[in-house]
């Protein structure tokens, strides 16, 4: 490692989410490098329920284990099974009952008056098109479904799921996108000890100045900047909710990636 502060920058870019009940910051402006996107995470146990009020956020949540019941809302009052998700502004509450224990994460930004609620059912059967899609190729392939794409109206965020290959990357070529837009990576359905490599680095090439982040289950690593391309053991697929959050609407945009041209040329 030829530089020491960027080594300790980036390793305090993973944070293990809490399990314990209730509902957590994990990844907030007041703690954490990133200054837009945020990411909560909501443990219920089955017949509990809690009141998610946005406030000033607009937040993007992913039923990622258990099945839930929405209530108290003018328009989302779903039955959701596993990856289904919902969006909704800021200046809003509603109400989330766990019909099992649940597990949510929450993916939240500053709302600047742009998004209206929905409710997106997760199902795998979509053809491939805006909101399935398929990345990448060989070993750098991998099956995206967005629950918030950049289509639909939001003021900084879209998400979505990925899930790579056993024993391969995501991600790859490594990209990044710092001018524009910060990202997240919440990792879920890879319980130890299954784990993968998270990997971050700030300069094109510099794979001399690397830092590794392990994860699993629960582990979330901010992109506040740098490329940050990640890989799976054999055995185990990365499984992650991606957050990205842009720094303004104009560049609430999926198409601003920059490919690291030390690497771009490196394809299975």
């Amino acid at each position: 490692m030829r530089n020491q502060s960027n080594k300790e920058r980036m390793e305090r870019w993973s944070v293990q989410s809490p399990e314990a009940p209730g509902f957590h910051a994990v990844v907030t402006p007041d703690t954490c490098e990133c200054r837009e996107a945020q990411i909560y995470r909501l443990n219920l146990n089955a017949g509990d329920s809690y009141v998610l009020e946005t406030q000033t956020l607009e937040m993007n949540p992913v039923l990622i284990e258990g099945s839930a019941k929405l209530s108290d809302h003018s328009s989302l009052n779903q039955t959701m099974k596993k990856f289904d998700a919902f969006y909704v502004p800021g200046g809003e509450s509603i109400r989330i009952t766990a019909l099992e224990n649940c597990i949510f994460y929450i993916a939240a930004a500053k709302c600047e008056g742009v998004g209206a609620p929905f409710f997106r059912s997760f199902d795998l059967s979509l053809p491939i098109g805006d909101i399935h899609q398929i990345h990448g190729s060989g070993v750098g392939r991998r099956e995206v479904m967005f629950t918030l794409s950049h289509q639909e109206p939001a003021s900084k965020l879209i998400c979505g799921l990925t899930w790579g290959g056993e024993g391969a990357w995501t991600s790859w070529p490594p990209h990044q996108h710092e001018r524009d837009l910060e990202e997240i990576y919440c990792y879920f359905d890879m319980p130890l000890p299954h784990f993968g490599l998270h990997i971050s680095y700030l300069e094109s090439g510099g794979v001399e100045d690397i830092v590794t982040h392990t994860v699993h289950s629960g582990t979330m690593v901010q992109a506040p900047a740098g490329y940050h391309p990640t890989v799976a053991c054999p055995g185990t697929r990365n499984a992650y909710f991606w957050v990205l959050a842009a720094f303004s609407q104009p560049s609430r945009r999926y198409d601003l990636a920059v490919l690291d041209p030390a690497l771009e040329s490196f394809q299975s």
